[in-house]
């Protein structure tokens, strides 16, 4: 049987290992890389509320073209897949290497 601090132990390895590092690390660094977008998005002339709005109305156009527009997001889908998942398949294999 296994004792309370066992546990724990075990689950903070499992947070670690789905964070990608310790809680505070991972705080530090989204902080960080938060303030890079944020000032690069301020640089852009983009504000969360303007981003927000454009979203809004991008859905609603969806609903206004009908599935003309469902096409188009598909192809944006796939094309964005395209670049994405490599990159991200090839991240993931050299991260297994460490």
């Amino acid at each position: 049987m296994r004792t309370h601090l066992e546990i724990l132990v075990m689950a903070n390895g499992s947070v670690e290992r789905f964070l990608g590092g310790s809680p505070l690390g991972v705080l530090v660094r989204l902080l960080f890389i938060s303030l890079l977008v944020g000032a690069a998005m301020a640089f852009l002339g983009l504000s969360p509320r303007g981003l927000y709005e454009a979203g809004a109305r991008f859905l609603r156009s969806l609903g206004n073209l009908g599935f003309g527009a469902l096409e188009e997001v598909g192809q944006w889908l796939i094309g964005g897949a395209l670049v994405v998942v490599p990159i991200w398949l090839l991240a993931r294999l050299f991260a297994a290497r460490r």
